[in-house]
């Protein structure tokens, strides 16, 4: 019998086209059955044991990643050497092993809890902090069960392939030879999993999410994996492999010719001048917002420095990255916006309460106006970084105007406490607001008065809008950014924001759309930012449009 052509869709994790034979992933035995010990001494030094020993393992791998992927990337090895050393999971272990259980168990159970917690979280890159979990704490049980050395899982082939696994942690990815892999697929994963991130930054073409239709996959079976539409075909005929072969070479020639969009203006056929800049989360981004030549950086997203962080970031700490953010950027404006936190977006060490309904809850600005002293080290640390490059601060989930006065009240708090300290900063800082909020868009026309800019975050104004939770895939048909409501509420922003001589901008992923974008355009909409990869694709086509028609 021949086995036919299949196809399956996952989520297009990694860009690019990757044809070969299918090698599976087995990552060894990890399971622990419940036992009781005698000797608990015992078990504590052989956990605190364990704990050191994963630490250096962790370092030996940050130094491999830091020189395959970069330190962004390798960052997250040093992430987990901290979850490693963690009170939270110590205290739980410590816990178990009072009650009597073994270290590997109690390690496995507290694993378990701290992963489930994580898992239950309405934030996707929260959520994905549970594959984090499982993989420190599988290292624990291998090194105590096992000792310290080699985890095992290697590629068996001799030649590149395709590696297919139920899912695949950063350990794993990093132990690898990459020059044998053409492209991943795993049954779990999202875009925001590290193996998506990683797979990114290598250039190897990757789909995740498979869910149940990854039993369909065959080891030493040949198959095509397009990372662009997040398609797996299985046992491709002959047809679709010459259809892929020129999808690649057409996907090269695309990648070379939108190489000479480098140093260009990004100007519409009718004289219309359009700032396409960059989202970032962190310093480690600038290096590819440079490459992708962005006008400048339309959305920094501060929260990360606090999600990232065991403690919150001191005013010092805060100050060193954004004047290397803003010194990077040679005095293109960068528009760094105030931590977006709380709800789903937790910090271990800050208890905000939990919400029933995290979006439109206790986050963003509402947690800044109630937390001044948090929200004043992160003023002081942005206006004295203003000094080393062309500075816009801007608040997120802005709903009236009294939020956006208490806001501004304690910038102009924090200016009074550096000029009585004699500490320098620009006295040319812009201050915008997100518009993501219906009220604020309804509101534009007043709001508008009193900031210099705004920047409209499709994400959330669709979410509120449409009243749909934009994380349910079971919603998905609803949560829709052309929706006919949604683009009345965005041009009513722009046309308030005209008349009053500021300018309005669009940082939401709907950015990337090239058939929204021209009706943004056509809106008066003057600035873009997305992510770096998209700015010369977006270029182009600005390029090609003429918004006087």
């Amino acid at each position: 019998m021949v086995n036919a052509m299949k196809m399956i869709r996952g989520i297009a994790a990694s860009g690019g086209i990757g044809k070969g034979v299918i090698k599976m992933f087995n990552r060894p035995g990890e399971f622990v059955f419940q036992e009781k010990s005698f000797d608990k001494e015992y078990e504590i030094k052989s956990f605190k044991k364990a704990q050191s020993l994963a630490v250096e393992e962790l370092k030996s791998l940050y130094e491999k990643a830091r020189k395959l992927v970069g330190e962004k990337d390798a960052q997250i090895f040093e992430a987990h050497s901290m979850m490693v050393e963690s009170e939270d999971l110590s205290d739980m272990v410590m816990d178990m092993i009072e009650e009597g259980y073994t270290a590997p168990y109690a390690v496995q159970k507290a694993g378990e809890q701290l992963s489930d917690m994580f898992a239950s979280m309405d934030d996707a890159y929260m959520r994905e902090r549970a594959s984090d979990i499982h993989d420190i704490t599988a290292r624990l049980v291998r090194i105590l069960c096992f000792g310290s050395g080699n985890t095992g899982g290697e590629i068996e082939s001799d030649t590149p392939c395709i590696l297919a696994a139920e899912d695949l942690f950063p350990s794993d990815t990093m132990a690898m030879d990459m020059n044998k892999v053409l492209a991943f697929i795993t049954k779990k994963g999202s875009r925001v999993s590290h193996l998506s991130i990683l797979a990114r930054t290598l250039g190897i073409p990757a789909v995740v999410g498979l869910n149940e239709q990854f039993d369909c996959i065959f080891p030493e079976s040949e198959a095509i994996v397009d990372g662009d539409e997040g398609m797996v075909i299985l046992m491709p005929d002959d047809s679709t492999v010459q259809v892929y072969k020129r999808k690649r070479e057409e996907k090269l020639v695309k990648i070379k010719r939108l190489q000479g969009m480098k140093g260009k203006e990004s100007i519409t056929l009718d004289g219309t001048r359009i700032d396409i800049c960059a989202n970032i989360s962190s310093l480690s981004d600038i290096p590819k917002v440079l490459e992708n030549d962005a006008d400048g950086i339309g959305l920094f997203r501060t929260e990360f420095l606090y999600m990232e962080s065991s403690m919150l970031p001191s005013e010092e700490m805060q100050l060193e990255v954004y004047g290397k953010v803003l010194e990077s950027m040679k005095n293109k404006r960068v528009i760094i916006r105030t931590f977006d936190i709380g709800a789903d977006k937790s910090l271990p060490y800050l208890d905000l309460g939990k919400d029933e309904n995290p979006a439109m809850g206790y986050r963003a600005i509402r947690v800044s106006i109630m937390e001044q002293d948090m929200m004043k080290t992160q003023i002081r640390a942005l206006l004295r970084a203003s000094v080393y490059g062309k500075l816009a601060i801007m608040f997120p989930m802005i709903a009236t105007a009294s939020e956006l006065k208490k806001a501004k009240s304690i910038v102009q708090a924090c200016k009074k406490e550096l000029d009585d300290e004699g500490l320098p900063y620009s006295g040319n800082v812009e201050i915008g607001i997100m518009i993501e909020v219906p009220s604020a868009a309804i509101m534009s026309d007043e709001l508008a008065k009193e900031v210099d800019f705004f920047s409209i975050g499709t994400n959330d104004l669709t979410q509120f809008t449409l009243a749909v939770d934009r994380m349910n895939p079971r919603l998905a048909d609803i949560y829709d950014p052309s929706n006919p409501a949604v683009l009345r509420l965005m041009e009513m922003a722009a046309q308030n924001a005209r008349k009053n001589g500021i300018f309005c901008g669009v940082c939401g992923e709907s950015a990337s759309d090239l058939q929204l974008l021209e009706k943004y355009l056509r809106m008066g909409i003057t600035e873009i930012s997305v992510a770096p990869s998209k700015i010369l694709e977006i270029r182009e086509f600005i390029r090609s449009i003429d918004l006087s028609r």
